[in-house]
C-alpha cells in the first residue's frame, strides 16, 4: 500500500492573519491548527494519506478563520472560513521526482475564483511531498494537464538551505506523525480497513483531521541532516556563538574535516563514533532518543540519551541522563549544550555537569576546509552542599581521563592539524588560555606550610617557639643589610637625551599590589609611557609590597608632555602576553609641580580596586634649554599654521595659567573671540596652549570656563554657514569616548557613541582660527618626535661580541635541544639564501615579526670560518617588551655531510633578566637522500645562563617554544617563497 507523507513547513506573504492549512487527497481530509496575529505562519506538521490510484490530486488550501463574517464562502463546524489560496500537486508527478520525494519547494498561492482574493497575490507556501511503500509503479504515468502547481523561481530559494538532503528511508506506515492541535487536546481513531462510507465534507474535514495515526507533538519528520538545515534556515532570534563554559576546557583541536561532516559524525542518530566510544569506555544500555523540536523563545533540537556508566574503583556502574540541545545552528558553526545527570552517584542530585561542544571553520594557512572543535565544561550545584570542592575535583579527573580517549579515538578518524598552522597571536593566546585552566597551582588550606611539619606535642610546640624567635632575629639583622647593600636601585642605564622638556620619575613602591592567585604573589614591573617613549623598571620577585628605588628618564620632548600612563604587570617570561594588576593616568595638568614631587598614585582595574593598590611616586618635568625650547617650538608651529606667533608676555601667561589653574610651564601660544553654542550663543575667548584648549565667558558675573587636552579630540569638524548661525560656519569638535567629562558643560551635545561634541561659531577670522586649531591638534596627534626617535635607534645601533666561551657550548650538542627538522622539496644552496642577506632574508624576517632589520657582509675570521652581525627589533606580536635582538653568526662547510653549518649567539636587550643568559643556536643544512633537490634541515637550541635567577626553568620553557613555532614558521615561508619564484621563473 502506498503512502503519501506532505509535510506543511511555512507560508509567506499572506495577505492576512489567523490562518490554517487544509489538505485533501480523494475523500481524505486533514488540517493544521490555526496560527493566530502572523503574515508569515511556520507550522512545522506532516500529514499521511493512502493512495488509490495515480489519478489522485493533492489539494492543499490556505484558509483565513472567522467567528462572524457574511462575506466568507463556506462554513465548516459552525465556524466561518475563508479560502485564501489553493495549490493542486498530481500524485503522478511525485513519482518523477529523484527518490519519490519532492524536496522543501516554494508554491505560489492561486487565487480563488471569487471574493475578496480573486485576482490578488495570495503569497506563498513550503511545502515537502514523498510517496513511501510498496505498490505499482507511477513512473509512466503522465503529469495531469490540471496541474496547478506554480513552482517559484530557484532565486527565491536563495538564503534557505536544502532542508532535506537525504530522505529519511526508515518512514514507514504506521510512522507517527506530527500535529499540533489547537486547543491542545487529542483524539486518536484506528485506521477503518475497506471501503468506509463518509458523510459530508465537514463531518470528514473534522473527523479525518484528528484521525491520521497517533500524533507526538513535536516529532519533527525529516532526517538529522534535513532537520540542522531546518533550524540553520530560521532567522528568527539566532543566538550568537556561545562563550566557554567557565571551568575549564577539554578538547581544543582542528580536524581536517568540515564543520557539517563533523558535526553529524558525532551527534547523528545511531553514530558509529558514539558506538565505538561506548565500547571503548565500558558503557552499556545506551538508548539514544529521537531529536525533536522543542519549542521556546526560538526552536531548537534536543534529544535525551540514556546509558549505564561504567564502573571505577570507587564508585559503582550509575545511570546517566543527557539532554543534547543544540543552541546555534549558522552556516559552519554548531554550539551544542550537553547537560549530564547522575542522580545515583554520591550527593548526584545536588549537581549536573554541563558540556559545550562548538565546531567552528579552522583558520589554517594551507586554505583546507577544516573544523576547529572546542569543549568546555562546567558545574551547576542545584542545591547548597559542603562537598562542593571534592565534587567538582572528581568531576575534572572523569571528564580528562574520558576527552583524553575521545580526543585520540576522533584522531584515528581525522587527521589533527598542528596548531603552528593557526595565526601566531591566536595560538599564543588559546594557549595561554589552556594552561591557564588546567594548570592551577596546588594552594595550601588549613595549618599546612611549605617545607614544615607540624609538631605533635606539647614538648616539641616550646621547641619551636623557642626556634622561630632566633630565626627571627637572625633574619631581621640580614635583611637590614641587604636593604643597605641595595638601596640605590637600577635605572636600567637609559639616560635623557636632547634639549627640551625632560620627564624624570622616581619609583619608589608598591603597596598591597594584586596577586592573580588568591593566596599567592605576583611578579610586578611598571611600565611607564609618555609621548610615546616607554620605561620599564625591574621585576620584584614575589612580593605584594616591592620596593623599587629607581630612576626613570625620558628623553627630552619639544613641548612638555600632558599625560603620564602607568600600568603594573604581573612578569611571566619575556615572550608571553603579562596580565595587567592595574593602571593610573597623571595629569600634569592637574598637579603642582610640589604634589608631582611626592605622591601616591591610586591604581584603577578589579584586581586593583579590590586589593586598593597604590603606587609611590615621585616626578618632575623640567625644561632644560629655558625660554628657547619654547622659541623653537613657535617657530616648528609657524610653518603648519602660516602665520607668525609672537611670544605672549609673562603677564600675559600668569593671566592665563590663572584663568583655568595651569601650572607655570604653561604658556599661551593664541586666543580667539568666539561665541560658544549651546541652547543660547555665549560669548567668550578661546585659549590656545601647547597642551590644551580652553573657553572661558563672563556674562553678567555668571562665568563658564572649561578646558581639554588635545589628545582627547578625535575629530574636528567645519559646519558650513546657515541661517541658524547669522551666516558663519561653525568649528565642531568632537572628543573621544570618555575623554573631557569635566568640561561637559560646554558641550552642545553627546552623540549616540557617548562623544561631547563642542560647536563654536562667530570667529572674527574663521580661516586663521580653524588653521591654527587643526595645526595643534596635528602635531599632538602625529607626534613628529617619534620619528625621530625611530631614526636615530636606527643609526646607533648597538654591536654585540660573541662571547669567548661560546665556541664550546656551541659544539657540544649534548647541551642542546633538537626544536626543528625537516625535509624540504628545495635544493641547499637555495635554502641558505636565509642567511645571505638578500632580498629573501630581508623578506622573510620581516614577515616573522623583526623590525629594522640590518645585517653586515659575511667576512672571513679563518680557514673556511666566515662571521657576520645581526641586529632587529621584535614587534609586539612576538614579544610584549618589544626588545632589540643582536646576534653574531659564524658559517663553515660541513665536511661529513657536505653541506653547511650555522651557529649563531644572540643577545636580548630591553627584556627583564636579559642580561642572564644567551641564546644559542645551530644550524644544519645537508644534502637529502630524498634527491638533488631535496635538503634536510635541523636547528637546535640552548640557553647559556650568565647569572642565576628563580625564574630560570620558566624562562627556558618559554624561550624554548617560542622559538620552536617561530622556526617552523621561517622555514615554511622558506618553502613557499622560493617554490613561488620558481615557478615564475619557469612561467
Amino acid at each position: 500500500m502506498l503512502r503519501l507523507y506532505v509535510c506543511v513547513l511555512e507560508t509567506k506573504d499572506l495577505p492576512v492573519k489567523d490562518t490554517y492549512v487544509t489538505l485533501r487527497l480523494g475523500k481524505l481530509k486533514c488540517k493544521t491548527r490555526i496560527l493566530r496575529n502572523t503574515w508569515n505562519p511556520v507550522w512545522n506538521e506532516e500529514f499521511g494519506f493512502k493512495v488509490h490510484g495515480a489519478e489522485d490530486v493533492l489539494v492543499v488550501s490556505v484558509v483565513v478563520n472567522h467567528d462572524n463574517n457574511n462575506k466568507c464562502r463556506s462554513v465548516t463546524n459552525g465556524s466561518v472560513v475563508e479560502f485564501v489560496g489553493e495549490v493542486r500537486i498530481p500524485v503522478g508527478s511525485v513519482a518523477f521526482e529523484d527518490k519519490q520525494t519532492l524536496l522543501p519547494t516554494w508554491f505560489s498561492l492561486e487565487s480563488p475564483k471569487s471574493g475578496r482574493f480573486f485576482n490578488k497575490y495570495c503569497g506563498k507556501i513550503l511545502l515537502t511531498v514523498s510517496l513511501h511503500g510498496k505498490g505499482r509503479s507511477f513512473m509512466n504515468h503522465k503529469h495531469s494537464p490540471n496541474s496547478t502547481i506554480a513552482v517559484e523561481n530557484s532565486r527565491d530559494l536563495e538564503g534557505l538551505h536544502f532542508l532535506c538532503q537525504s530522505h529519511c528511508d526508515k518512514m514507514g506506515v504506521g510512522k507517527q506523525l506530527l500535529k499540533d492541535i489547537a486547543n491542545g487536546l487529542h483524539r486518536i481513531f484506528k485506521k477503518k480497513e475497506g471501503n468506509s462510507n463518509f458523510g459530508d465534507s465537514s463531518e470528514l474535514s473534522s473527523s479525518l483531521s484528528d484521525y491520521e495515526d497517533s500524533v507526538h507533538e513535536n516529532t519533527f519528520p525529516c532526517s538529522f541532516e534535513e532537520s540542522i538545515a531546518l533550524m540553520e534556515s530560521r532567522d528568527d532570534n539566532k543566538p550568537e556563538m556561545p562563550e566557554n563554559l567557565p571551568v575549564g576546557i577539554l578538547v581544543d583541536q582542528i580536524y581536517l574535516v568540515s564543520p557539517n561532516d563533523l558535526n553529524v559524525f558525532l551527534f547523528a542518530p545511531n553514530s558509529q563514533f558514539s558506538k565505538d566510544m561506548a565500547e571503548l569506555q565500558g558503557t552499556t544500555n545506551v538508548q539514544e532518543g529521537p531529536w525533536t523540536w522543542k519549542n521556546g523563545d526560538t526552536s531548537c533540537l534536543t534529544r535525551v540519551v540514556t546509558y549505564m556508566k561504567a564502573a571505577t574503583k570507587l564508585i559503582k556502574a550509575v545511570n546517566a541522563i543527557e539532554e543534547q540541545t543544540y543552541i546555534r545552528v549558522s552556516r559552519k558553526e554548531f554550539a551544542i549544550l550537553v547537560s549530564v545527570s547522575t542522580p545515583e552517584v554520591p550527593y548526584g542530585n545536588s549537581f549536573r555537569i554541563e558540556l559545550l561542544y562548538k565546531i567552528m571553520p579552522g583558520e589554517v594557512s594551507s586554505g583546507e576546509e577544516s573544523s576547529h572543535l572546542v569543549v568546555s565544561w562546567g558545574i551547576v550545584f542545584l542545591q547548597s552542599t559542603m562537598m562542593k570542592g571534592m565534587i567538582e575535583g572528581g568531576a575534572r579527573q572523569g571528564l580528562k581521563e574520558s576527552f583524553s580517549q575521545f580526543s585520540d579515538q576522533l584522531a584515528r578518524n581525522f587527521k589533527v592539524l598542528d596548531k603552528a598552522d593557526l595565526p601566531d597571536k591566536e595560538h599564543l593566546l588559546a594557549t595561554l588560555q589552556t594552561e591557564d585552566q588546567w594548570c592551577g597551582p596546588n594552594l595550601l588550606q588549613g595549618l599546612e606550610f611549605s617545607g614544615l611539619e607540624l609538631p605533635d606535642s606539647f614538648g616539641e610546640l616550646i621547641t619551636s617557639g623557642i626556634l622561630i624567635i632566633q630565626l627571627q632575629r637572625v633574619y631581621n639583622m640580614v635583611s637590614h643589610f641587604v636593604q643597605a647593600r641595595f638601596q640605590m636601585g637600577t635605572d636600567h642605564g637609559l639616560k635623557a637625551h636632547g634639549d627640551g622638556w625632560v620627564l624624570t620619575v622616581a619609583l619608589i613602591e608598591g603597596v598591597d599590589l594584586a596577586s592573580l592567585e588568591s593566596e599567592g604573589l605576583s611578579d610586578p614591573y611598571v611600565v611607564f609611557t609618555c609621548n610615546g617613549q616607554t620605561r620599564s623598571s625591574s621585576v620584584k620577585l614575589q612580593t605584594s609590597d616591592p620596593q623599587w628605588n629607581e630612576i626613570l628618564e625620558f628623553d627630552a620632548m619639544e613641548e612638555p608632555p600632558s599625560v603620564l600612563h602607568v600600568e603594573v604587570f604581573d612578569f611571566d617570561g619575556p615572550f608571553d602576553q603579562d596580565v595587567s594588576l592595574g593602571h593610573a593616568e597623571i595629569n600634569f595638568l592637574r598637579h603642582t609641580s610640589t604634589e608631582l614631587a611626592d605622591m601616591w598614585v591610586m591604581l584603577e582595574g578589579k584586581l586593583a580596586q579590590s586589593s586598593q593598590s597604590k603606587l609611590h611616586l615621585r616626578i618632575f618635568l623640567d625644561n632644560n634649554n629655558g625660554v628657547e625650547t619654547i622659541k623653537e617650538y613657535l617657530e616648528k608651529m609657524e610653518k603648519e599654521v602660516g602665520k607668525k606667533l609672537n611670544l605672549r608676555s609673562p603677564q600675559r601667561n600668569s593671566t592665563f595659567q590663572k584663568l583655568f589653574a595651569l601650572p607655570p610651564e604653561e604658556f599661551l601660544i593664541k586666543d580667539f573671540t568666539c561665541y560658544l553654542k549651546r541652547k543660547m550663543p555665549l560669548q567668550g575667548r578661546l585659549f590656545l596652549s601647547a597642551r590644551i584648549l580652553g573657553f572661558h565667558a563672563n556674562l553678567f558675573g555668571h562665568k563658564t570656563k572649561f578646558f581639554f587636552l588635545w589628545e582627547d579630540i578625535e575629530e574636528i569638524q567645519v559646519l558650513p554657514p546657515s541661517l541658524a548661525t547669522l551666516g558663519s560656519p561653525t568649528l565642531v569638535i568632537v572628543l573621544r569616548r570618555g575623554r573631557g567629562l569635566d568640561a561637559r558643560h560646554g558641550a552642545k551635545t553627546q552623540d549616540e557613541e557617548g562623544r561631547l561634541r563642542f560647536h563654536f561659531q562667530s570667529f572674527v577670522s574663521f580661516s586663521a582660527a580653524s588653521r591654527a586649531i587643526k595645526a595643534l591638534w596635528r602635531t599632538r596627534i602625529l607626534n613628529p618626535y617619534q620619528k625621530e626617535q625611530i631614526s636615530e635607534e636606527h643609526e646607533d645601533q648597538e654591536r654585540f661580541v660573541i662571547p669567548e666561551d661560546s665556541a664550546s657550548i656551541l659544539e657540544d650538542e649534548e647541551k642542546m635541544s633538537r626544536i626543528f627538522s625537516a625535509e624540504l622539496p628545495i635544493k641547499m644552496k637555495s635554502v641558505m639564501g636565509i642567511f645571505d642577506g638578500g632580498n629573501l632574508e630581508h623578506k622573510i624576517m620581516q614577515r616573522t615579526g623583526c623590525t629594522n632589520y640590518e645585517t653586515t657582509s659575511w667576512e672571513q675570521v679563518k680557514h673556511d670560518v666566515f662571521e657576520r652581525r645581526v641586529s632587529y627589533q621584535f614587534n609586539r606580536h612576538v614579544s610584549a617588551f618589544g626588545g632589540e635582538v643582536t646576534c653574531t653568526q659564524q658559517k663553515f662547510p660541513n665536511a661529513n655531510t657536505g653541506g653547511w653549518t650555522v651557529i649563531e649567539v644572540m643577545d636580548l636587550h630591553g627584556v627583564p633578566f636579559a642580561d642572564h643568559f644567551h641564546i644559542h643556536f645551530r644550524y644544519e643544512i645537508e644534502k637529502s637522500s630524498l634527491g638533488d633537490c631535496a635538503c634536510k634541515c635541523d636547528a637546535y637550541i640552548g640557553i647559556m645562563w650568565l647569572k642565576s635567577s628563580k625564574f630560570q626553568q620558566r624562562i627556558n620553557r618559554n624561550i624554548t617554544a617560542k622559538f620552536n613555532l617561530r622556526l617552523k614558521e621561517i622555514f615554511e615561508l622558506v618553502q613557499k617563497e622560493i617554490l613561488l619564484m620558481s615557478q615564475n621563473s619557469h612561467g
